[in-house]
């Protein structure tokens, strides 16, 4: 397997020497600001993106997290940082252009390589395809479930056209609808389907061939 090229945004150098002795296993780019990760993303597309918040040139990290986001949509980020509030960590992890983690600085060694280890595992491409996955499922129990709903009402509308055909007493909704174990607004409905494909005659049910069912 090829190495994870990880971009570091991160100018303090000592931190940088860290990443390098915790990351050996992966490609390190480090660029020390916001703008100069903007240019080098479409050069050499990282697989991860480690950020910190307080940069240089006075940039703040969380400001460039819209463009990460539009640049790399699929791409994890971590943000580590020693500058940043609860309300402000809990921001960069809310939204449709969030960061994935977030830890704290000092960083704690182990800590760093599970979360990079989790992220390079379980999201970017991964996590994308866990989402159409997941979507795809849906669809197909909501086609599943509306196949079986319309069978069913089939199957009752046809018994209830049976049943009324070998009766000529007047309609009992109520005891249709126990029957069936439906509302009574949907043996109306039922009845409605019916005169209107003809499979029963409006002048033997003129009641029904207008009638709103009741809410």
């Amino acid at each position: 397997m090829n190495p994870a090229t990880i971009l570091i945004v991160e100018d303090d150098d000592l931190q940088f020497e860290i990443y390098e002795e915790a990351l050996a296993g992966h490609r390190l780019i480090r660029v020390t600001n916001g703008s100069e990760a903007l240019a080098s993303i479409p050069k050499t597309p990282p697989d991860l993106l480690i950020l910190d918040h307080v940069l240089s040139e006075g940039e703040l990290g969380l400001n460039f997290l819209p463009a990460f986001k539009e640049l790399l949509p699929h791409v994890p980020i971590i943000i580590v940082s020693g500058a940043l509030e609860v309300h402000q960590q809990m921001k960069a992890l809310q939204g449709p252009r969030r960061a994935h983690y977030c830890l704290p600085k000092p960083v704690d060694v182990r800590d760093l390589k599970r979360t990079v280890k989790t992220a390079l595992a379980e999201c970017g491409q991964t996590e994308v395809v866990r989402q159409f996955e997941a979507l795809e499922r849906s669809q197909r129990i909501d086609a599943q479930e509306l196949l079986s709903r319309s069978t069913d009402r089939l199957n009752r509308q046809n018994q209830i056209c049976e049943a009324l055909k070998k009766s000529r007493e007047r309609v009992n909704i109520s005891s249709l609808a126990r029957q069936f174990n439906v509302a009574r607004r949907t043996i109306i409905r039922d009845l409605q389907e019916l005169i209107r494909r003809g499979q029963l005659k409006p002048d033997v049910y003129p009641e029904w061939e207008d009638a709103t069912p009741e809410e």
